[in-house]
């Protein structure tokens, strides 16, 4: 049996819940979870605002543990290695973005915590190609945010083939903005945080960045004006696109990983006469997160997080839902 907390219904309090998995088949590993975090996805999907939450919900996609199981034909993980688990669970591995190693791209990839029981739990089960192992720098503790928040910004740095000396502003220095400073950074990149306080500014030039803008003064935005090649957008509600969009230079980019649900509102002609373009990235594949381990493990890069026993969910659950993190919520397995 496997032990998990699960809500009933939308919203509902996560309580115990056990379940008997399938046998395990041969493509998949077991993971026996040590920590899990909590993204805003876990909760978006609590309370099914997606349309597509299947109860008895079990969240949790930014899981960290060991491997306890393999089926037949997994070769390269063993039990016992030290692994992470984010969105996905599992490919086609067979259709063109499978086959182009754009996994994450796949039209039939299984969400981990879509139409089956995720990683608030102690065990939980993937397809093995869905799974990366940890390099030894990097513990368990701060693994999980990385698999989901972590990969979200370092993905689009890889697929534009970001230059070590391009002018980056992030918006939004919360649990997606703080790891991207972080990572522009170490890429070598000049990096600008927008930011709506003073507080919020001195936290941004802590994590990295160089410069900071008030993105509440219409002044500063103005003054910015032709500035970054790329600007990534890390918040879920509607701003002045049409300003941030001015601060772009030539063929920049306005880059958004946060889910604005509200229609985009800009001049057409701000894109045209500056040839500059808006585009969105989801997570990325098995292979891009492995290099952004190794990219962290290398930098010394790990998230900000605050910890929780997996027995406090709840209380973990409505931390995050009244946005007090600095900056990820990680749960740690406490089940008997």
């Amino acid at each position: 049996m496997i032990t998990a907390y699960a809500a009933r219904q939308p919203g509902a309090e996560l309580q115990p819940f056990e379940y008997k998995p399938e046998p395990l088949n041969n493509n998949e590993v077991e993971i026996e979870v040590t920590h899990c975090g909590i993204c805003h996805s876990d909760l978006s999907m609590w309370k099914d605002d997606w349309g597509m939450t299947q109860y008895p919900f079990v969240p949790g996609h930014e899981v960290a543990g060991h491997i306890s199981a393999v089926g037949e034909e997994v070769t390269w993980l063993a039990p016992g290695d030290r692994v992470g688990l984010g969105w996905h669970s599992g490919y086609c591995q067979h259709c063109h973005n499978c086959l182009s190693g754009d996994h994450n791209l796949c039209p039939e990839s299984q969400g981990t915590i879509v139409g089956r029981h995720g990683g608030f739990a102690n065990k939980v089960r993937a397809q093995a190609i869905s799974v990366v192992k940890l390099p030894d720098s990097i513990s368990n503790e701060v693994a999980g945010p990385l698999f989901c928040g972590g990969i979200t910004v370092f993905n689009p740095m890889v697929q534009f083939n970001l230059s070590p000396t391009s002018k980056v502003a992030v918006i939004g220095i919360g649990g997606l903005g703080h790891m991207a400073v972080k990572f522009l950074n170490a890429w070598g990149c000049e990096v600008t945080a927008f930011t709506s306080s003073e507080s919020k500014r001195t936290e941004a030039l802590t994590l990295g960045a160089h410069k900071t803008l008030n993105s509440r003064d219409s002044n500063e935005l103005k003054a910015a004006a032709n500035q970054f090649d790329l600007i990534l957008s890390t918040v879920n509600v509607g701003l002045d696109w049409e300003g941030y969009l001015a601060t772009l230079n030539s063929k920049g980019r306005l880059h958004f990983l946060g889910a604005t649900l509200e229609p985009l509102q800009m001049n057409v002609f701000s894109l045209i006469m500056s040839q500059r373009s808006v585009s969105g990235s989801p997570v990325g594949s098995p292979a891009t997160i492995a290099r952004m381990l190794e990219f962290a493990a290398h930098h010394s890069i790990q998230p900000e997080v605050e910890l929780f026993e997996m027995s406090d969910v709840n209380k973990a659950m409505k931390f995050l839902e009244e946005g007090h993190p600095h900056y990820r919520v990680v749960l740690r397995n406490d089940f008997k």
